[in-house]
C-alpha cells in the first residue's frame, strides 16, 4: 500500500532509528494483521497467537528501560501505536493496556521484586497484564471508586467490581485500584488468586477484535507485599493514564490514515459517469480537507513526543493531544465511509471498522468532555468537574 498523506514532508522530521523503527512496524501489521483483520473483528476475537511476535519485537513496554524491556523514545512508541493502529485500535490498545498501563505501573510504583518477577514475562508477551481502574459506577471520575482493600493483620482482603478492562480474561496478572483506609491504594494481583473473576462483555459494536472484561473481586486476600509501594492516592493511577493518553495521539491518526488511504485508492478504482470519482471536484475536496487534519494530527503527535522525551511534556499539553486527535479522526473515519458508498459497510473496506473502534478511543482513557474541562480549567483557572 502507498501513503500519499504526508504533503509537508514529516518524514523529514524523523530519524533513520525512528523510520526503521516504523517500516518494522508497518511490515508486522501488512503480514500479520491487515490479511486477518476483518475476520477477527467480525468473529469479535483477539489474535493471542500474535502477542508471542509483538513481544519479539519489542513492542510490550517498549518506551520502558531495563526489564527486557526495548529502551525506546516515545517518539518511536508514538509511531508504532500509529502502525499498530492503522491495522486496528484493538490491536493498538493492547500494547497500551500491557505497556503503557499494566507495566508501566509496575515500572513506576512498584518494588524491585515486583519488577523483577513480572516485567520480563510481560515484555516478552509470556504474561499477560490488565489494568483495574474504571467501575460500573465511577468512569470520568475515578475518585468515586468503590473496590475497597481492608487490613486483615499483615494481609489486605479486596472487594469489589470493575469494568471495560481490557484483556482481564486472558490476563496473567492485574493491576488493581482500590480505596483503603488511607486513600487510593494499588496491588498486583495474580489472577488466578481465589475470588478473582474476569468476564468478557460481549454484544459489543466496537473494538471486537480485543477483550474488555467485568471483574469481580469477592474476599481476594493478598500478603502485603502485592502492594505498589511507590502509589499513594489517585496520582498513581493517572501517571500511567497519562502514558496511555499519550499512546492514543498518535494511535488515532494511525487510524484515521488507514481511513483515507483506502478511501483515495477506492475513489481511484471506482467510476462513477464515466470518470473516477477522484476526478470529481466534490471528492478532492474531501481528500483535502481530510489530509490536512492528519498532517495536523500527526504534527501535533510529533511535537508532544519531541517534549515527553525531553522530560517537559505536561498534562494538558496531553488533553490537547487527546482530544483534538480522536476528534478528527472519528470525522475523517465517518466522511470515509461515506465516500466509498454502500460498499463501505462492509469489512472488505477499513473507514466504518475503524469510524467504530473510534468510539471506544474517543471515550476511554478520558471522554471529550473530560478533556475540555482540563483544557478549561488551564485557560481559565477555574475548575468546571463540579
Amino acid at each position: 500500500m502507498s501513503y500519499d498523506h504526508d504533503l509537508i514532508d514529516i518524514d523529514s522530521l524523523l530519524t533513520e532509528e525512528e523510520q526503521r523503527l516504523r517500516k518494522e512496524v508497518r511490515s508486522f501489521v501488512d503480514s500479520a494483521i491487515r490479511p486477518n483483520i476483518a475476520g477477527w473483528y467480525e468473529d469479535a476475537v483477539f489474535p493471542l497467537e500474535i502477542v508471542p511476535e509483538m513481544g519479539r519485537l519489542g513492542l510490550l513496554g517498549m518506551h520502558l528501560d531495563g526489564y527486557g524491556c526495548a529502551g525506546r523514545s516515545a517518539v518511536e512508541y508514538g509511531l508504532a501505536g500509529a502502525e499498530l493502529e492503522a491495522g486496528d485500535s484493538g490491536l493498538r490498545t493492547f500494547v497500551s493496556v500491557q505497556g503503557s498501563l499494566a507495566m508501566s505501573a509496575i515500572y513506576k510504583h512498584g518494588s524491585e521484586e515486583q519488577k523483577q518477577e513480572w516485567l520480563p514475562q510481560m515484555a516478552a508477551g509470556e504474561a499477560i497484564g490488565c489494568f483495574g481502574l474504571t467501575e460500573p459506577t465511577a468512569g470520568s471520575d475515578p475518585g468515586g471508586m468503590r473496590t475497597f482493600a481492608r487490613r486483615d493483620g499483615n494481609d489486605w482482603i479486596l472487594n469489589g467490581s470493575k469494568r471495560w478492562i481490557g484483556l482481564a480474561s486472558v490476563a496473567k496478572v492485574a493491576v488493581i485500584w482500590a480505596q483503603t483506609d488511607d486513600g487510593v491504594r494499588g496491588f498486583v494481583v495474580p489472577t488466578g488468586t481465589a475470588g478473582f473473576k474476569a468476564t468478557p462483555i460481549e454484544q459489543k459494536l466496537s473494538m471486537r477484535a480485543s477483550i474488555q472484561c467485568d471483574i469481580e473481586l469477592t474476599d481476594v486476600r493478598l500478603p502485603a507485599e502485592a502492594t505498589l509501594p511507590e502509589a499513594k492516592g489517585l496520582r498513581g493511577p493517572f501517571e500511567c493514564l497519562n502514558e496511555a493518553r499519550y499512546g492514543i495521539i498518535w494511535g488515532s491518526m494511525g487510524a484515521a490514515r488507514d481511513a483515507w488511504q483506502a478511501a483515495v485508492d477506492y475513489s481511484k478504482e471506482r467510476l462513477q459517469f464515466d470518470k473516477p470519482l477522484a476526478g470529481f471536484q466534490l471528492t478532492q475536496e474531501k481528500l483535502v480537507n481530510m489530509a490536512l487534519e492528519i498532517n495536523k494530527g500527526f504534527l501535533l503527535a510529533l511535537h508532544l513526543g519531541r517534549l515527553k522525551d525531553a522530560g517537559q511534556l505536561q498534562p494538558q499539553q496531553i488533553s490537547v493531544g487527546k482530544l483534538n486527535n480522536c476528534r478528527e479522526a472519528i470525522n475523517i473515519a465517518r466522511e470515509c465511509r461515506a465516500m466509498l458508498g454502500g460498499n463501505g459497510i462492509t469489512l472488505d473496506y477499513s473507514p466504518m471498522r475503524h469510524a467504530n473502534n473510534l468510539e471506544s478511543v474517543r471515550t476511554y482513557e478520558g471522554t471529550d468532555e473530560v478533556h475540555t474541562l482540563i483544557l478549561g480549567q488551564k485557560i481559565t483557572g477555574i475548575p468546571a468537574f463540579r
